[in-house]
């Protein structure tokens, strides 16, 4: 069976998985990017992906413990369905806020215990100062974001765009 948007899915899930996202629920959540309005099953997601039911269980709830994906009610159907958070990645960059404060301070605790490297420490600083610029700069960016989508016609694109 062909499935929209397939091809571009998995070039995304590649990309996402090289920057760190385990492959398994990286192929699971650009597959539900492309799911039909009512979301897929365990075995529709197994199907469209060619792997195991257990594999997409186990990127199914990897995926739900960081709130990207959620179950999707569907009466009369014993069967749990899976669709995109309509938030997903709001909450989880919201939930991840106060890492970055405590990775600048772990980091700043190795270069404060490594004196005799000084291009080590130089490195920590440099880390542990991009982490608290993270932790600073990502709720406005996440309030600029909110703005920018209010602002959202009907259509999906921007009110501004004229374009037909």
């Amino acid at each position: 069976m062909d499935h929209a948007g397939s091809e571009p899915a998995e070039q995304a899930a590649a990309m996402m998985t090289a920057a760190g996202m385990p492959r398994m629920p990286a192929r699971v959540m650009m597959a539900l990017v492309g799911s039909p309005d009512e979301g897929y099953t365990a075995a529709e997601l197994a199907e469209r992906l060619g792997v195991s039911a257990a594999a997409v269980s186990g990127a199914v709830r990897y995926l739900q413990s960081i709130h990207i994906i959620h179950r999707l009610p569907h009466r009369g159907d014993r069967r749990d369905r899976y669709d995109i958070a309509d938030d997903g990645w709001h909450v989880v960059l919201t939930a991840n806020m106060p890492l970055y404060e405590r990775l600048a301070d772990f980091v700043d605790r190795v270069a404060d215990e490594n004196p005799e490297a000084p291009q080590s420490v130089a490195r920590a600083r440099s880390m542990s100062e991009f982490f608290r610029f993270l932790g600073r700069r990502m709720p406005q960016l996440l309030d600029e974001w909110e703005a920018e989508r209010s602002q959202t016609d009907a259509r999906g694109r921007p009110g501004g765009d004229s374009r037909s």
